[in-house]
């Protein structure tokens, strides 16, 4: 039996799910920090195999998804800019801004790239010496070193041609946020995987203790995410609420050091917006002063006067954890992977695009 085979096999989750069902005593309501959870819940019909007392919330794990529409607008104005070349993540060019979206505007003419890695930079530098090389960085603690990684590199070669626009966010800081608005009822978190690799576990303690939530850090697979909630259950039996590593395999207690140090070298703590949950102290980085010749909101005008977001779109109130893709009157019928209103449609994480694309709805 391969490792992938393991953490899907059909006896493992059955066996876990009878003995989730035997210890269940309370309703549980359980936020996923990360949008990959959010679509292995739904690929794999978790809730329908679980007791009606687990209740999955989806939580503000999507990078793409909480990027707010001023930043989407500041992308838009960047990519239009004369001589530059503007690189960021695929999922990212489809997000609506105030009037039209990234996708869109690649449409007309203007040069943008979709990066597999942020080091493929480096060659379009190379390969356009007379282009301004804009590299819009999005992602949480999982993507952030590649960017500082990218940055030590753009200094070694000596590249003029190269500025960041920083858009890296953390996890514990918007966690903080939900839990601290009185409207949200959440009594433990599946705690997001790829970011713990980078932070350790050990990241989360306070905030278990401090709001009484058990978390468990978990893997993506159906049967990572069994063992979780097992011990979710367990948990709150017992009202112990601390942090479980179930993601041994990959996540360690204090995480990768090196990593760590390579973001801190270049990046600072900042206030920063998230879509739904506004601005969140130390939400964010930013580059350090020191490196803001590289910085492109200090070299190019990102000014820009947003409209507001579409009345009919809910994506607020979803990554708040206020409200589940199925109660937007917009969903699937004038929102669409294909046609988005919203940020939460678009994304390969978005919770909107995992129930469009796993549940059954009439469309």
């Amino acid at each position: 039996m391969n490792l992938i085979d393991e953490f899907r096999d059909k006896q493992s989750i059955l066996a876990l799910k009878k003995l989730i069902e035997k210890e269940i005593k309370n309703p549980i309501n359980i936020m996923e920090i990360c949008g990959g959870h959010t679509h292995s819940i739904m690929k794999y019909a978790l809730p329908s195999i679980l007791p009606k007392e687990i209740n999955f919330i989806h939580g503000p794990g999507c990078p793409v998804c909480v990027m707010p529409r001023n930043r989407i607008d500041i992308a838009i104005k960047l990519a239009s800019m004369k001589d530059n070349i503007f690189c960021t993540l695929g999922d990212l060019l489809r997000v609506p801004g105030s009037d039209f979206s990234l996708i869109d505007l690649r449409a007309k003419g203007a040069d943008i790239r979709a990066l597999y890695s942020p080091l493929e930079i480096l060659e379009i530098a190379k390969e356009n010496p007379n282009k301004n090389i804009i590299f819009f960085a999005i992602g949480f603690e999982t993507t952030t070193p590649m960017s500082a990684l990218l940055l030590e590199k753009v200094i070694e070669l000596n590249l003029k041609n190269i500025f960041f626009h920083i858009n890296h966010i953390t996890v514990p800081a918007p966690i903080e946020a939900i839990m601290d608005d009185e409207n949200v009822q959440i009594n433990a978190f599946l705690g997001p995987s790829h970011v713990s690799v980078i932070t350790g576990f050990e990241i989360y303690k306070p905030i278990a203790a401090k709001h009484k939530t058990p978390i468990a850090v978990s893997g993506f697979e159906p049967v990572d995410i069994m063992e979780s909630i097992l011990n979710i259950v367990r948990q709150s039996n017992e009202e112990t609420f601390e942090v479980y590593n179930q993601y041994k395999r990959a996540v360690s207690k204090k995480g990768n050091i090196k990593a760590q140090n390579l973001v801190a070298k270049y990046f600072e703590p900042c206030d920063f917006e998230f879509r739904g949950l506004g601005v969140i102290k130390n939400g964010g980085l930013k580059l350090r002063e020191e490196f803001g010749d590289f910085d492109a909101s200090k070299q190019f005008d990102c000014m820009v006067l947003s409209k507001n977001e579409n009345k009919a779109c809910i994506c607020g109130k979803i990554l708040r954890g206020l409200a589940k893709p199925y109660d937007c009157k917009v969903f699937a019928k004038a929102c669409t992977p294909r046609n988005p209103i919203g940020s939460c449609m678009v994304s390969s994480e978005g919770a909107c695009a995992a129930y469009y694309r796993y549940s059954k709805v009439n469309v």
